[in-house]
């Protein structure tokens, strides 16, 4: 009796092992969850990685050298064009400047001065005009004598010498007067030359000078960006570059901010490719500037090169590799079913196909089960 019972309970013991291993256990195992491939617009992309750079980069120095006496600017400040950005020491330009206007105003001076005296000496040229003539007159009629006339001649000879060398000082005041102007304009820009202004409304990228710094005219002080030109230097595959146009739409996704997109166009495919990498570099312009950003900093785009309608459209993650083909498990009759896709274009994270349709059950890989064989009974 005892061995009966002892039976009874191995075998209660047994049954209840299996059964918990089969609904706890090997149906889990072999249960998966099933997604149909989804119709509709594909948007065909090419994904790049690349930095951030410009085409326009503009590198400020002073047209002058001098010590540093005002910055107006920093590294990761907007500046406008016109705006001032460096001002360098005048020295002595500006006393030098005060002299030339002091000597203008003395060389104006003398003009008015000497032209004053012009204007007596032909007041009188005209009166000793008239003597002369007088005296000419009659001594041709013997009423004056040689001695009267020679005096009213020599007197007309002295007034017109003095009238030449008068006019003669005039043209020479005039001629320090430009002098002395040029001498001012020259001054003049020199001292503005002390002053350096943004060429450009952009973004300051470096700064590599200090205030009170003596600085020749070739250092560099500034980096400015145009911002117009922002854009990401990317690598594409030789293989498939031949698929990407200048003018087609991107988006671009910066590594400091990886939850937000920035819409970009391609700007420039450059003619040369990388003998090593064998990559050739396409330049994707930004269309919304992220403010702020960085210069080298990496990127990734995704390049539209082609739009397919009423696609039917596999995600990546059920794509699996078996031997040299790309496939994926379907659900036939209960059982698991390997199809060798037929891609048409794939993205990152998608596929279009032609040879399933949108009713097609197709099984999710997963790990944590059991490895999907051909002719496997799965649940679903």
């Amino acid at each position: 009796m005892k061995t009966f019972i002892d039976s009874i309970v191995t075998i209660a013991i047994v049954g209840t092992i299996a059964f918990l291993f089969y609904n706890k256990v090997y149906i889990p195992k072999t249960t998966y969850t099933t997604i149909t491939p989804k119709k509709g617009v594909f948007k065909e992309k090419i994904r790049a990685i690349g930095n951030v750079n410009a085409k326009d980069i503009y590198t400020i120095t002073a047209q002058t050298g001098g010590k540093i006496i005002e910055l107006y600017a920093d590294s990761g400040k907007w500046v406008k064009k016109g705006e001032l950005l460096i001002k360098i020491d005048e020295v002595d330009l500006l006393a030098q400047l005060a002299i030339a206007k002091a000597n203008l105003a003395k060389t104006k001076a003398d003009i008015r001065a000497i032209q004053s005296d012009l204007e007596s000496q032909q007041a009188k040229k005209e009166l000793l005009k008239k003597t002369y003539i007088r005296y000419k007159k009659l001594k041709a009629q013997r009423y004056a004598s040689q001695s009267e006339y020679d005096k009213a001649k020599a007197d007309l000879d002295s007034i017109n010498a003095s009238i030449k060398a008068s006019l003669a000082h005039i043209n020479s005041a005039k001629s320090a007067k430009i002098v002395a102007i040029k001498n001012i304009d020259a001054l003049k820009i020199k001292i503005d030359k002390l002053k350096v202004y943004s060429p450009i409304d952009g973004y300051v990228i470096e700064k590599n000078a200090q205030i009170a710094q003596t600085i020749l005219p070739t250092t560099p002080i500034f980096k400015i960006v145009d911002a117009k030109t922002l854009w990401v230097d990317a690598k594409v595959d030789e293989r498939v570059s031949s698929k990407i146009e200048v003018g087609q739409q991107a988006t671009i996704t910066l590594r400091s901010k990886p939850n937000k997109i920035y819409k970009g166009i391609v700007k420039r495919i450059n003619a040369m490719s990388d003998l090593v990498t064998l990559e050739r570099e396409i330049d994707i312009g930004f269309i919304n500037i992220p403010k702020p950003f960085y210069i080298n900093e990496q990127a990734q785009v995704d390049i539209e090169v082609h739009t397919y309608k009423n696609a039917i459209i596999v995600p990546a993650k059920v794509i699996i590799q078996k031997g040299e083909s790309l496939g994926v498990w379907v659900l036939q009759n209960s059982k698991a079913h390997f199809i060798k896709l037929k891609i048409v274009a794939k993205n990152p994270d998608s596929v279009v196909v032609s040879n399933i349709d949108k009713k097609t059950k197709i099984l999710v890989p997963n790990s944590q089960k059991k490895p999907l064989k051909e002719g496997m009974k799965v649940r679903i």
